[in-house]
Protein backbone atom coordinates (compact mmCIF):
# COMPACT_ATOMS: atom_id res chain seq x y z
CA UNK A 1 0.00 0.00 0.00
CA UNK A 2 2.98 2.40 0.54
CA UNK A 3 4.51 1.53 -2.47
CA UNK A 4 0.84 2.34 -4.55
CA UNK A 5 0.85 5.95 -2.71
CA UNK A 6 4.66 6.77 -3.19
CA UNK A 7 3.47 5.69 -7.01
CA UNK A 8 0.70 8.00 -6.52
CA UNK A 9 2.35 10.95 -4.97
CA UNK A 10 4.60 10.54 -8.37
CA UNK A 11 2.27 10.45 -10.49
CA UNK A 12 0.21 13.78 -8.63
CA UNK A 13 3.93 15.84 -9.13
CA UNK A 14 3.64 15.07 -13.14
CA UNK A 15 0.14 16.32 -13.40
CA UNK A 16 1.06 19.36 -11.49
CA UNK A 17 3.66 20.28 -13.65
CA UNK A 18 1.20 19.92 -16.71
CA UNK A 19 2.26 23.54 -18.33
CA UNK A 20 5.45 23.60 -16.74
CA UNK A 21 8.07 24.76 -19.29
CA UNK A 22 10.89 21.88 -20.19
CA UNK A 23 9.36 19.70 -17.10
CA UNK A 24 10.21 16.11 -17.86
CA UNK A 25 8.25 13.35 -16.36
CA UNK A 26 8.84 10.86 -14.04
CA UNK A 27 8.20 7.42 -13.02
CA UNK A 28 8.34 5.55 -10.05
CA UNK A 29 10.55 1.90 -10.16
CA UNK A 30 9.92 -0.34 -7.80
CA UNK A 31 12.03 -3.87 -6.74
CA UNK A 32 10.12 -7.16 -4.67
CA UNK A 33 11.79 -7.32 -1.14
CA UNK A 34 13.33 -10.19 0.52
CA UNK A 35 11.84 -13.61 0.15
CA UNK A 36 10.85 -16.17 3.20
CA UNK A 37 12.13 -19.59 2.13
CA UNK A 38 9.13 -22.48 3.28
CA UNK A 39 10.98 -25.13 1.90
CA UNK A 40 14.40 -25.35 0.13
CA UNK A 41 14.72 -27.44 -3.55
CA UNK A 42 14.58 -30.79 -2.54
CA UNK A 43 15.35 -33.72 -4.96
CA UNK A 44 12.44 -36.26 -5.47
CA UNK A 45 13.80 -40.22 -5.65
CA UNK A 46 17.71 -40.32 -7.65
CA UNK A 47 18.98 -37.49 -8.90
CA UNK A 48 18.10 -38.45 -12.14
CA UNK A 49 14.08 -38.30 -11.23
CA UNK A 50 13.90 -34.30 -11.00
CA UNK A 51 14.38 -31.47 -8.15
CA UNK A 52 11.35 -30.05 -6.45
CA UNK A 53 12.22 -26.41 -6.77
CA UNK A 54 12.22 -24.23 -3.54
CA UNK A 55 8.97 -22.52 -2.07
CA UNK A 56 9.24 -18.97 -1.19
CA UNK A 57 6.99 -16.50 -0.15
CA UNK A 58 7.46 -12.98 -0.89
CA UNK A 59 7.17 -9.99 1.45
CA UNK A 60 6.18 -7.04 -0.58
CA UNK A 61 7.99 -4.54 -2.29
CA UNK A 62 9.94 -1.27 -2.07
CA UNK A 63 11.04 1.88 -4.08
CA UNK A 64 13.98 1.20 -5.45
CA UNK A 65 13.88 4.65 -7.65
CA UNK A 66 12.25 7.74 -9.42
CA UNK A 67 13.31 7.53 -12.75
CA UNK A 68 13.26 11.05 -14.85
CA UNK A 69 11.68 10.08 -18.37
CA UNK A 70 13.87 13.04 -20.51
CA UNK A 71 11.95 12.53 -23.82
CA UNK A 72 11.39 15.39 -26.15
CA UNK A 73 8.40 18.19 -25.13
CA UNK A 74 5.84 19.78 -27.76
CA UNK A 75 7.41 22.76 -28.85
CA UNK A 76 5.08 25.46 -28.95
CA UNK A 77 5.56 28.98 -30.98
CA UNK A 78 5.51 32.11 -28.73
CA UNK A 79 6.89 34.65 -31.40
CA UNK A 80 9.10 35.76 -28.09
CA UNK A 81 12.68 36.48 -29.53
CA UNK A 82 14.40 35.81 -26.05
CA UNK A 83 12.10 32.37 -25.96
CA UNK A 84 14.55 29.54 -26.80
CA UNK A 85 13.73 25.69 -27.45
CA UNK A 86 16.37 22.89 -27.68
CA UNK A 87 14.77 20.34 -30.34
CA UNK A 88 17.14 17.10 -29.53
CA UNK A 89 19.40 16.67 -26.51
CA UNK A 90 21.17 19.43 -24.73
CA UNK A 91 21.01 21.90 -21.59
CA UNK A 92 20.91 25.46 -21.19
CA UNK A 93 23.61 26.83 -18.63
CA UNK A 94 22.93 28.87 -16.11
CA UNK A 95 24.53 30.89 -13.62
CA UNK A 96 23.77 30.50 -10.04
CA UNK A 97 24.72 32.08 -6.42
CA UNK A 98 28.16 31.07 -5.45
CA UNK A 99 29.75 30.16 -8.63
CA UNK A 100 27.90 26.87 -9.46
CA UNK A 101 26.69 25.95 -12.89
CA UNK A 102 23.12 24.76 -13.45
CA UNK A 103 21.11 23.29 -16.20
CA UNK A 104 17.73 23.99 -17.44
CA UNK A 105 15.30 23.36 -20.49
CA UNK A 106 13.68 25.95 -20.15
CA UNK A 107 14.56 28.32 -22.42
CA UNK A 108 12.09 31.45 -21.63
CA UNK A 109 15.13 33.92 -21.30
CA UNK A 110 14.88 38.18 -20.42
CA UNK A 111 17.31 40.88 -20.09
CA UNK A 112 18.50 42.69 -17.14
CA UNK A 113 18.56 46.07 -16.35
CA UNK A 114 22.37 45.88 -17.41
CA UNK A 115 21.94 44.01 -20.41
CA UNK A 116 22.44 40.48 -19.71
CA UNK A 117 20.88 37.55 -21.03
CA UNK A 118 19.24 36.06 -17.59
CA UNK A 119 16.05 33.94 -16.49
CA UNK A 120 13.30 34.47 -15.71
CA UNK A 121 14.67 33.90 -11.95
CA UNK A 122 17.55 36.63 -12.47
CA UNK A 123 20.31 33.85 -13.03
CA UNK A 124 22.56 34.66 -15.81
CA UNK A 125 22.60 32.84 -18.57
CA UNK A 126 26.52 30.76 -19.59
CA UNK A 127 28.49 32.17 -21.54
CA UNK A 128 27.26 35.35 -20.41
CA UNK A 129 25.88 37.54 -23.68
CA UNK A 130 25.40 41.51 -23.00
CA UNK A 131 23.01 43.03 -25.25
CA UNK A 132 23.63 46.60 -26.15
CA UNK A 133 21.12 48.71 -24.98
CA UNK A 134 20.68 50.69 -28.06
CA UNK A 135 20.02 47.28 -29.97
CA UNK A 136 17.64 46.53 -32.61
CA UNK A 137 15.87 43.45 -33.01
CA UNK A 138 17.48 40.25 -31.44
CA UNK A 139 17.98 36.78 -33.37
CA UNK A 140 19.42 33.91 -32.07
CA UNK A 141 20.17 31.00 -34.77
CA UNK A 142 19.94 27.80 -34.89
CA UNK A 143 23.71 26.78 -33.89
CA UNK A 144 23.35 29.13 -31.19
CA UNK A 145 24.70 32.89 -33.04
CA UNK A 146 23.30 35.68 -30.85
CA UNK A 147 23.02 38.67 -33.46
CA UNK A 148 21.42 42.47 -32.76
CA UNK A 149 20.43 45.14 -35.64
CA UNK A 150 22.57 48.25 -34.94
CA UNK A 151 20.95 51.92 -35.80
CA UNK A 152 22.72 51.56 -39.28
CA UNK A 153 21.21 48.74 -40.15
CA UNK A 154 24.07 46.15 -39.97
CA UNK A 155 24.12 43.14 -37.76
CA UNK A 156 26.46 42.81 -35.26
CA UNK A 157 27.29 39.28 -33.46
CA UNK A 158 27.49 39.74 -29.96
CA UNK A 159 28.28 36.58 -28.62
CA UNK A 160 26.96 32.13 -29.14
CA UNK A 161 25.29 30.35 -26.93
CA UNK A 162 26.66 26.98 -25.68
CA UNK A 163 24.64 23.77 -24.59
CA UNK A 164 25.86 20.87 -22.51
CA UNK A 165 24.82 17.25 -22.56
CA UNK A 166 24.91 14.22 -20.56
CA UNK A 167 25.75 10.53 -20.88
CA UNK A 168 23.01 10.12 -18.77
CA UNK A 169 20.76 12.71 -18.21
CA UNK A 170 18.23 10.99 -15.38
CA UNK A 171 21.07 10.86 -13.28
CA UNK A 172 20.76 14.60 -12.94
CA UNK A 173 19.37 16.20 -9.31
CA UNK A 174 16.31 18.90 -10.09
CA UNK A 175 16.17 21.43 -7.53
CA UNK A 176 13.45 23.08 -8.66
CA UNK A 177 12.97 26.35 -10.56
CA UNK A 178 13.45 24.42 -13.55
CA UNK A 179 16.63 23.40 -12.75
CA UNK A 180 19.23 20.63 -12.73
CA UNK A 181 22.40 19.69 -11.07
CA UNK A 182 25.56 17.81 -11.99
CA UNK A 183 25.77 14.65 -10.24
CA UNK A 184 28.12 11.75 -10.38
CA UNK A 185 25.04 9.76 -11.62
CA UNK A 186 24.51 11.88 -14.51
CA UNK A 187 28.60 12.08 -15.76
CA UNK A 188 30.33 15.12 -16.59
CA UNK A 189 28.91 17.96 -18.46
CA UNK A 190 29.94 17.56 -21.77
CA UNK A 191 29.31 21.18 -23.41
CA UNK A 192 29.45 22.50 -26.91
CA UNK A 193 27.79 24.57 -29.60
CA UNK A 194 24.06 23.71 -31.06
CA UNK A 195 23.86 21.58 -33.61
CA UNK A 196 27.27 19.75 -33.39
CA UNK A 197 28.68 16.57 -31.86
CA UNK A 198 25.23 14.93 -30.90
CA UNK A 199 23.43 17.89 -29.33
CA UNK A 200 20.92 19.56 -30.32
CA UNK A 201 19.42 22.65 -32.36
CA UNK A 202 18.05 25.73 -31.11
CA UNK A 203 14.94 26.86 -32.62
CA UNK A 204 13.65 30.96 -31.52
CA UNK A 205 10.74 32.35 -30.71
CA UNK A 206 9.64 28.62 -29.16
CA UNK A 207 9.75 27.02 -25.85
CA UNK A 208 9.42 23.36 -24.94
CA UNK A 209 6.56 22.07 -23.20
CA UNK A 210 6.16 19.92 -20.44
CA UNK A 211 6.33 15.89 -21.82
CA UNK A 212 3.64 14.75 -19.36
CA UNK A 213 0.70 13.20 -21.03
CA UNK A 214 -2.44 13.60 -19.20
CA UNK A 215 -4.28 10.76 -20.47
CA UNK A 216 -1.21 8.17 -19.33
CA UNK A 217 -1.29 9.58 -15.99
CA UNK A 218 -4.66 9.48 -15.55
CA UNK A 219 -4.85 5.70 -16.48
CA UNK A 220 -1.65 4.89 -14.36
CA UNK A 221 -3.37 6.73 -11.50
CA UNK A 222 -6.47 4.98 -11.66
CA UNK A 223 -4.06 1.52 -11.92
CA UNK A 224 -2.59 2.57 -8.59
CA UNK A 225 -5.72 3.51 -7.24
CA UNK A 226 -6.90 0.03 -7.69
CA UNK A 227 -3.67 -1.91 -6.34
CA UNK A 228 -4.20 -0.09 -3.68
CA UNK A 229 -7.77 -1.04 -2.85
CA UNK A 230 -6.67 -4.82 -3.63
CA UNK A 231 -3.99 -4.97 -1.38
CA UNK A 232 -5.79 -3.15 1.66
CA UNK A 233 -8.53 -5.83 0.73
CA UNK A 234 -5.84 -8.42 0.82
CA UNK A 235 -4.79 -7.53 4.57
CA UNK A 236 -8.61 -6.83 5.61
CA UNK A 237 -8.62 -10.88 4.84
CA UNK A 238 -5.51 -11.90 6.06
CA UNK A 239 -6.69 -10.43 9.66
CA UNK A 240 -10.00 -11.97 9.46
CA UNK A 241 -8.42 -15.43 8.80
CA UNK A 242 -5.93 -14.67 11.89
CA UNK A 243 -9.05 -13.44 13.75
CA UNK A 244 -10.71 -17.10 13.14
CA UNK A 245 -7.92 -19.02 13.98
CA UNK A 246 -7.27 -16.91 16.84
CA UNK A 247 -11.17 -18.01 17.91
CA UNK A 248 -10.08 -21.74 17.70
CA UNK A 249 -7.55 -21.55 19.72
CA UNK A 250 -9.42 -20.28 22.43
Amino acid sequence: MRAQQLRTEVIANNLANVNTTGFKRSRAHFEDLLYQTVQGSTTVGSPEAGTVPAIQVGRGTHLAAVQRVHSQGALEQTGRSLDLAIEGEGFFQIQLPGGATGYTRDGSFTISDTGTVVTQEGYAVVPGIKVPLDAGTLSVSRTGIVSVDGRDGETQEIGRLELARFANPSGLLAMGENIYNETPASGEAIVGFPSEDGIGRLLQGSLEASNVEIVQEMVDMIAAMRAYEINSKSIQNSEQMAQITASMVR
